[in-house]
């Protein structure tokens, strides 16, 4: 997430404003802004999976948006990598009613998704799901309001059910084209097996 903070009290109103300027994103907490850091291409790829996927299955009028919308938290703006809304709203460079969110981690997000983040969107009235996706890694993690937020985890081989959505995805799937150890190994076994029959 963050680089360096931009303006300590920052207005909503002058964010905003400041955001459909700005060539590099910012996510406001706490009235401080913080420059987005760039992205691994192995973060580019899950979104582009995920999204893909879930815009493929979605039913109107729920949408798929990915890390260009922003979620409102009380004062503060968040830059999720996905979003899905179910209502159509006034704000038309926000949320304030996702039903699901998906982060994907990094070393230096990781912290800050799983912690701050996590309570923001959670004491979101709309939101039914949090998706949290590892990139150096195969692991989903998920915490649903309907069981109290507690975590359940997927790995390769496993199949998701997304409640909110009505949607089961392959977590496989989820992963393709991703450069890392264990999807580097499925694809290698893959291979033999090819040439082998």
């Amino acid at each position: 997430m963050a680089q360096a903070a931009r303006q300590f009290g920052m207005t909503e109103q002058g964010y905003l404003e400041g955001e459909q300027h700005s060539e590099i994103r910012h996510e406001l907490i706490a009235g401080q802004a913080y420059a987005m850091a760039g992205a691994h291409k192995n973060h580019g790829r899950i979104v582009q999976n995920i999204s893909s996927e879930l815009y493929n299955h979605l039913q109107a009028p729920c949408e798929c948006l990915t890390s260009d919308m922003k979620v409102k938290v009380e004062q503060d703006f968040f830059y999720p990598d996905v979003v899905i809304v179910c209502e159509e709203e006034d704000t038309p460079y926000y949320t304030a009613s996702p039903i699901l969110i998906v982060e994907v981690l990094s070393a230096s997000t990781r912290k800050l998704d799983k912690t701050l983040k996590r309570v923001a969107y959670q004491s979101l009235p709309s939101l039914q799901e949090y998706v949290l996706m590892e990139q150096d890694v195969v692991e989903i993690e998920i915490c649903r309001r309907a069981t109290h937020w507690q975590a359940e985890y997927y790995y390769l081989g496993d199949e998701i059910y997304f409640a909110s959505v009505d949607v089961r995805l392959i977590v496989e799937v989820l992963y393709a084209r991703v450069d890392n150890e264990q999807m580097q190994t499925l694809n290698k076994s893959r291979a033999v097996n090819l040439e082998e029959s």
